[in-house]
């Protein structure tokens, strides 16, 4: 549970940042956030899960 706040948290910046600085319109922002609320409802959404669980673990896999 804690991935996916984090991952909604950072995906929230991002937005923020294109809405001010790259020129997305606000509209814009609302029809992806619209976007991923329906897509989360499909039958789309476990594919998703499961591939970003996946990546999140590959990530943290990472030794340095």
């Amino acid at each position: 549970m804690a991935l996916s706040i984090s991952v909604v948290l950072l995906l929230a910046i991002v937005v923020f940042l294109l809405v001010k600085k790259s020129g997305l319109k606000g509209g814009h922002a609302a029809v992806c956030m619209l976007l991923g609320f329906f897509l989360a409802s499909s039958t789309v959404a476990p594919t998703i899960s499961t591939f970003t669980t996946n990546v999140a673990s590959m990530i943290g896999g990472i030794k340095f």
